[in-house]
């Protein structure tokens, strides 16, 4: 009934408590990261609290009233507290948008699971630095956007537009209907710096633990890795991703070069 994970909620510091201002936050459409729900405390205002966050497909977790307390501020949660939005999220034709208005191919980082706020920080900050035009996150199972995160980012949560959606997969499909390529960064795949990045693309990034997952692996155009050369057999998700959209990045540029370099030319 509930989604079940064991990361931190001390991330998810911007709290709303009490069944009516849940209730009112939610019919207003305020972006909602989580709901954590008394144990038990399922009747009344609260079973509809439920209904419109299933309907929002926002996570729902069912927790003790001993972790409640230690959460809500008020001392007055009533049996529920949601974890509201700090930042806004985009869609993800938002992104396509940017990258047209740029007069640029869309270059996309999507991230599969990244549930490491030090990760998702790090990610943002280096998708700024090497001009991606946004990050794609699952609702569930992942770091979302929250103060710690923007501090982290070192303000890079303010430029780098984030999407949020449901489902990975068919989010890569519709890039692909799109005219994206989807590349994904995993160990086994071909050298990275011998692959052409650039052109619309789309690079998934795995989880910190478990990598890609089998069906987004499946789902990819190609899988690009970073041959090592030490007794450590992987980087962490943050640096794998600077490593891969600064090399796209390089390879853009020099592609932009040359195309200056032929119109310029005399014929």
């Amino acid at each position: 009934m509930f989604e079940e994970t064991d990361e931190r909620d001390d991330y998810y510091i911007n709290l709303i408590e009490g069944r009516n201002p849940v209730l009112e936050a939610l019919k207003s459409g305020r972006e909602i990261d989580k709901l954590f729900v008394q144990s038990g405390q399922l009747e009344g205002s609260i079973k509809q609290i439920i209904a419109i966050a299933r309907d929002k497909n926002i996570l729902i977790k069912e927790v003790d009233k001993a972790k409640l307390d230690k959460m809500s501020k008020t001392k007055s949660h009533q049996g529920v507290i949601a974890s509201a939005a700090l930042y806004k999220y985009y869609e993800v034709d938002d992104i396509l948008d940017i990258a047209k208005e740029k007069g640029e191919d869309p270059f996309i980082v999507i991230l599969d699971e990244i549930t490491d706020p030090q990760n998702l920080g790090s990610i943002l900050r280096s998708c700024d630095a090497a001009g991606v035009h946004g990050v794609i996150i699952p609702k569930r199972r992942a770091a979302s956007l929250t103060p710690i995160i923007g501090k982290i980012s070192a303000g890079a949560v303010e430029y780098v537009p984030v999407a949020k959606i449901t489902n990975i997969n068919q989010t890569m499909s519709y890039l692909k209907e799109k005219g994206l390529w989807i590349a994904g960064a995993d160990a086994s795949g071909e050298t990275y710096y011998e692959k052409d990045l650039t052109g619309p693309l789309a690079l998934v990034v795995g989880s910190e633990g478990k990598g890609l997952g089998r069906i987004v692996k499946e789902n990819c155009d190609f899988i690009v890795g970073i041959p090592m050369s030490g007794n450590i057999s992987s980087l962490n998700a943050a640096v794998s991703c600077a490593v891969l959209i600064f090399e796209a990045k390089k390879q853009r540029l020099k592609q932009k070069t040359i195309g200056s370099l032929q119109e310029g030319s005399i014929h």
